[in-house]
């Protein structure tokens, strides 16, 4: 009877683990109070059996440790079986961090943090540059186009740098740094990144302690299985080849050189003169979002191509001088939005349409992606503080002219450039900021005042508008 129910049990989780929806596709839509909000593809819920424990899993982790701590459990061995029966998935992964990991370990390394936190991204992107999820996150690390902004990575008309590899582990390495410089426990650091600090200082607070653990049961439910998915993660990429997973060839080319561009200058062009696959060129140039280089004198932009013979760099160097484009005769063809698109000329007689009335079904995301505009220009052209748009709305689709701000200007008083925000207990500068898109500690500070640096409940401050 005890073997009957033994085998019971293991062919219900076998069930559990094959109905969950491929981790490279799932995406759970969630609320997030922290600056950093996403929906995070590769933490399916599991069904935990209580007890359960594998020594050699526990012994392989402890010999893979280095400063992150990889604490062994029920929750990361359930994590541990999920990914190693999805062979395809990783097979996939393994071979494209081929090309990614060295980037990752560059930026970790010049910020002075653990190396390992790489496999953070494979949890929230698969190591895809051009993943978008429900909430708008982006890139292989997912930003949030305000978070994006606050650590320093640019969004235009014409560049993503929340899909630059480089650029946005940069960032990411910047963010992690700061969170475990305000927690001190890497785990606690890599929550904050699923989840915000503002979850984790409150999870603290409840808790009365202010590791993982204990903190845990008090953090949003993605984020209880974020970090135990993050161990699991590390465990399968060290160890694979104990689970019969044949990485596949990595994707991207290996070999790159770098050239710097400060004209603006077309992938497609490039291509033709280098005899370059596109495909090729736009996945080691994921950020333009428009396959257009548009570099300048004042703000050159990065150029990563496969690596070429001595010989093909005459041939560069003139389709960069002399293959240069003017911004002024491009215009973005539409694409779906995980894809660059690519351009045409048109004439100065052609126009856009200048507004747009929302029709039903549509979202801000839809329509961005249908004029080739931003989400968030969207949101400051119409003076929106939602995503959220009615039926029939009409929608500005251009910024508007100064002519108007002008008239705007006279016709009512000026509005204020600040809100105001009354202290609470507890509060923080950096949790006061994390309410705010696009606002700074730093920025707090200087409206109101550099001292402000010790916070009284009922207090008030100075807000900067978004």
């Amino acid at each position: 009877m005890k073997k009957f129910w033994t085998f019971i049990t293991l062919l219900l989780i076998l069930q559990q683990v094959k109905a969950l929806p491929s981790y490279l596709h799932t995406k759970t839509n969630k609320a997030d109070s922290g600056i950093i909000k996403k929906d995070t593809s590769l933490v399916p819920l599991v069904t935990i059996v209580s007890g359960f424990q594998d020594g050699l899993s526990k012994r392989r982790l402890d010999s893979i440790r280095k400063e992150i701590p990889l604490d062994y459990n029920e929750y990361v061995q359930s994590y541990i079986d999920i990914y190693t029966h999805r062979k395809d998935e990783m097979a996939k992964v393994i071979g494209l961090s081929k090309y990614y990991f060295p980037i990752y370990e560059k930026a970790f390394h010049d910020a002075g943090i653990p190396e390992e936190i790489k496999y953070l991204s494979i949890i929230e992107s698969s190591l895809d540059p051009y993943a978008v999820s429900h909430s708008g996150a982006t890139g292989p690390w997912q930003f949030m186009f305000a978070t994006a902004k606050l650590y320093g990575l640019n969004m235009d008309n014409y560049i993503d740098e929340r899909r630059d590899p480089i650029q946005a582990s940069y960032a990411a390495a910047a963010y992690i740094k700061d969170a475990y410089q305000d927690f001190g426990d890497w785990l606690v650091a890599i929550a904050s990144y699923n989840c915000g600090k503002g979850n984790i200082t409150r999870a603290i607070q409840l808790a009365g302690a202010s590791d993982f653990w204990s903190i845990r049961p008090y953090l949003p439910l993605e984020t209880r299985n974020y970090v135990p998915a993050y161990i699991a993660m590390a465990y399968v990429m060290n160890y694979y080849h104990k689970h019969d997973i044949v990485p596949r060839a990595c994707e991207v080319s290996l070999h790159t050189d770098t050239v710097m561009v400060n004209k603006f200058v077309s992938l497609a062009g490039i291509s033709s003169a280098l005899k370059i696959d596109m495909a090729q060129l736009t996945i080691l140039n994921p950020q333009y979002k428009k396959r257009i280089i548009n570099g300048t004198v004042a703000s050159p932009k990065r150029l990563v191509i496969p690596q070429i013979g001595k010989q093909d760099f005459a041939v560069l160097y003139d389709v960069l001088n002399n293959g240069a484009i003017s911004p002024n005769q491009l215009e973005p063809v539409m694409a779906s939005s995980n894809e660059p698109s690519s351009f045409k000329k048109v004439s100065h007689t052609d126009e856009s349409p200048s507004t747009h009335k929302v029709k039903k079904g549509e979202t801000l995301a839809s329509i961005a992606d249908k004029y080739g505009v931003e989400v968030q220009d969207l949101k400051v052209w119409n003076r929106l503080k939602k995503l959220k748009v009615a039926t029939g709305q009409e929608l500005r689709l251009t910024e508007p002219a100064q002519t108007e701000h002008y008239a705007s200007a006279k016709a009512k008083p000026a509005e204020k450039s600040y809100i105001t925000y009354k202290v609470r207990s507890g509060d923080t500068l950096s949790q006061i900021a994390e309410k705010f898109d696009g606002v700074t500690v730093e920025k707090i500070k200087s409206l109101n005042g550099t001292k402000v640096t010790h916070l009284q409940p009922g207090m008030t401050l100075k807000i900067n508008r978004g």
